[in-house]
């Protein structure tokens, strides 16, 4: 790939794409009561406004992330821009509850296309080392500074002009993107000639995989033993396991397993499934606590995660500085230990408070710990694997992030419905005080990954089958 001509310029892109990731994912919480009533849509509905975002991101990642790898990552990162634009402007557009789906689905797909080809953008344009963790920080940064912005603008936003404008607020930031890229971004070099898409592959595993996050975010709710939830399982192995052997057939495939070869992306795969299934779900049960036990309005609810967002970019600080010192190994580890004793503070602190300060001090350590484990997780993923491969890496780790968003958030609330009565009640208070102590538990499986961690030299080299990919 060309030499950057414009590095912070360049570096403002990628870090614009995490920020309008994180800002989607929490931007539409807020706004979720006026669409349901303006659009009249029920309570399952209303789920699949947010579902389908995650189903359409978490079932097309490994899609997006070799089709960056064989295509090119720029051509990739402003066809994703273009697609969250649309896909924005047509949910703000929406006249009823199909229509919205369908937009929140296509904004998870052209998240899955642009969320890849950044990482791979990052991994490649900037030298393994100090360089490229101080860019991952920054890039990290932009991810806290969206989950802040999304809770506090989808209020205002929402409050002032209406539901529509938390979708339509995207559609100039993405679209300047999508131009900007074409000056501000290295051109790709030309397409590999003779080289396949793999259709087979690509249909197998988008169908699989979507099918596998769908059943985990519908679990709960159709019963883990109901028939629906058992076909869904099965089909979705059976879809997966034609994927591998596809893959071990093909001459030229979506994903080469050789990849599962490099200790760090191996490391990666578990330790990005255990942060969202501790960090990543553990904010659910907080905000129902707030509203539910406290009696906070959404809004007040999401102000409430300000200072943990705040906090969360000292933590990513903090694991720039201590990488230059310590391993990778000793910086994941003190996150996810941080981790699992903060959500275990505020577990046992949420039912005898009754504001927000006794909560703080977990508050402080978990977020610290969440912004030195998100920086350091994705260092570990980009690490010994070859620049063409680089695309696919970030979507298998991203794939398991989502699976375990998926899977923890199914397996916490199946935890806190355990014996619970009506919402409010004494019993689905502790529910979700079982919760947040079973996020602490997934926290300390983080922890347990992070320790098996071997530290990989900068120039390690790649199996000979990867090396030799173009």
């Amino acid at each position: 790939m060309p030499p950057l001509k414009y590095p912070r310029w360049a570096l403002t892109l990628l870090a614009t794409a995490q920020l309008i990731i994180a800002l989607d994912a929490t931007i539409i919480f807020v706004a979720l009561h006026d669409m349901g009533r303006a659009l009249q849509i029920n309570a399952q509905q209303l789920q699949w406004v947010v579902s389908a975002y995650t189903v359409a991101f978490g079932g097309s990642l490994l899609l997006g992330g070799r089709a960056a790898d064989l295509i090119g990552r720029r051509r990739f990162y402003r066809l994703g821009m273009l697609l969250f634009a649309l896909a924005s402007l047509l949910g703000a557009l929406a006249p009823n509850a199909t229509l919205l789906i369908i937009a929140r689905a296509a904004q998870g797909i052209g998240a899955a296309l642009l969320f890849p080809a950044t990482l791979a953008l990052i991994n490649t344009l900037y030298a393994e080392g100090p360089v490229r963790n101080r860019a991952l920080a920054i890039w990290s940064m932009a991810s806290a500074v969206g989950l802040a912005l999304g809770t506090l603008l989808g209020g205002v936003l929402t409050q002032v002009f209406g539901w529509p404008a938390v979708l339509a607020v995207i559609v100039p930031l993405a679209s300047a993107c999508a131009v900007a890229a074409g000056a501000w971004l290295p051109a790709d070099g030309p397409r590999a000639q003779g080289r396949s898409f793999d259709l087979a592959g690509c249909i197998t595993v988008t169908l699989g995989g979507s099918l596998l996050v769908t059943t985990l975010v519908q679990g709960p709710e159709w019963g883990w033993t109901a028939p629906a939830t058992l076909g869904c399982l099965l089909l979705s192995a059976l879809l997966l396991v034609a994927f591998v052997q596809i893959e071990q057939r093909s001459r030229d495939p979506l994903m080469q397993f050789a990849l599962l070869r490099l200790p760090g992306l191996r490391a990666a795969l578990g330790l990005t499934f255990a942060f969202m299934s501790s960090y990543g779900v553990q904010y659910y049960f907080m905000a129902l606590y707030f509203q539910d036990g406290y009696g906070w309005s959404p809004l007040q609810a999401g102000l409430a995660f300000l200072p943990a967002t705040a906090v969360c970019t000292v933590g990513i600080q903090l694991a720039e500085w201590a990488l230059k010192r310590w391993s990778a190994r000793k910086v994941l580890v003190l996150g996810q230990l941080a981790g699992a004793v903060g959500i275990a503070w505020v577990a046992a602190t949420l039912p005898h408070a009754s504001n927000f300060w006794p909560l703080l001090p977990g508050v402080v350590v978990l977020s610290i710990g969440q912004g030195m484990t998100w920086t350091s997780m994705w260092i570990v993923a980009g690490q010994g694997v070859p620049a063409a491969q680089q695309g696919v890496a970030s979507g298998m780790a991203a794939t398991a992030q989502q699976i375990g968003g998926a899977l923890g958030l199914a397996v916490l609330v199946m935890v806190a419905n355990a014996g619970a009565g009506v919402a409010g009640s004494p019993s689905a208070l502790a529910g979700l005080v079982r919760a947040e102590y079973g996020a602490a538990l997934f926290a300390l499986f983080g922890v347990v990954i992070a320790l098996g961690l071997r530290p990989a030299p900068v120039d390690s080299n790649a199996p000979a089958c990867l090396a030799n990919d173009a």
